[in-house]
């Protein structure tokens, strides 16, 4: 969306969010908050492409606007975070996205999907302290589930066809791209989860297989509580089509953490 799109989406809203920006090791990272300052905080992260504006609607969500402070980011690559420029290791976007989980004192809760759920896995794998809630949303996380047929990728990720996309497939086709590779690096750090965490999974999603849910289940030994919610006749756009079950998950875990 642009900035006036999204003036004109607030404009009839009680309120509008905060645009704004940090810069980490002289990557730019965007994101927008609006909320109760008194609250915890609850971190919104897009899939591919996308950005921020993914999760426009909760931001007007009155019942979240008194529970928590919430914040969406524009991923690295994604957005207003160097548009165009795509991270592809999981633990480097998470290490630029960390400081959004420092901007605020007291509890954070994640919210990632499709791609933006291994994202906010590796910010709770790495940074443990600081995560004190994770819902993932039809996340892309198990590397044996990743389709290996796709042989267009590979023409499109190189310099010479690139240009054939607009950029924010470019960006998507990347980290798509090299996801497999990703997730097998992220194998080993599941047991470091240690807080509460909620798969939210589509049964009728043809993009990212159901199964991913379950290998969660497998692989959150050390959490704190796991709950899988199969949601029947959802396909990947949960956060658009299903928005109820995300803002049941996440007022679940701010009363929890009270």
């Amino acid at each position: 969306m642009s900035q006036s799109e999204i003036r004109d989406y607030f404009a009839d809203k009680p309120r509008e969010p905060l645009l704004l920006q940090y810069n980490q090791d002289k990557y730019t990272i965007n994101y927008a908050a609006i909320g109760n300052a008194e609250q915890p905080t609850v971190i919104f992260l897009h899939g591919a492409p996308g950005s921020w504006t993914a999760f426009i609607s909760y931001f007007s969500d009155s019942t979240l606007l008194k529970e928590a402070y919430l914040i969406a980011a524009d991923r690295p690559g994604n957005g207003r975070s160097e548009f165009g420029n795509p991270v592809i290791a999981l633990k480097e976007q998470a290490r630029l996205l960390k400081p959004l989980l420092e901007k605020r004192p007291g509890p954070v809760v994640l919210v990632g999907h499709s791609l933006g759920g291994p994202v906010a896995a590796r910010l709770a794998m790495d940074y443990p302290e600081l995560v004190n809630g994770l819902i993932l949303v039809a996340p892309s996380i198990d590397p044996a589930l990743e389709p290996n047929e796709d042989w267009w990728r590979i023409p499109l990720n190189t310099p010479f066809l690139s240009w054939l996309v607009p950029t924010s497939l470019y960006v998507a086709n990347a980290e798509i791209y090299h996801l497999e590779k990703e997730l097998k690096k992220m194998m080993p750090l599941w047991k470091n989860i240690l807080t509460p965490v909620t798969i939210i999974q589509g049964k009728e999603d043809s993009l990212v297989p159901p199964g991913n849910a379950e290998f969660a289940g497998k692989m959150l030994v050390n959490a704190a509580e796991v709950e899988i919610v199969m949601l029947k006749n959802a396909t990947h756009f949960i956060p658009w089509n299903r928005p109820e079950s995300i803002k049941k998950a996440i007022l679940k875990h701010l009363d929890e953490l009270n």
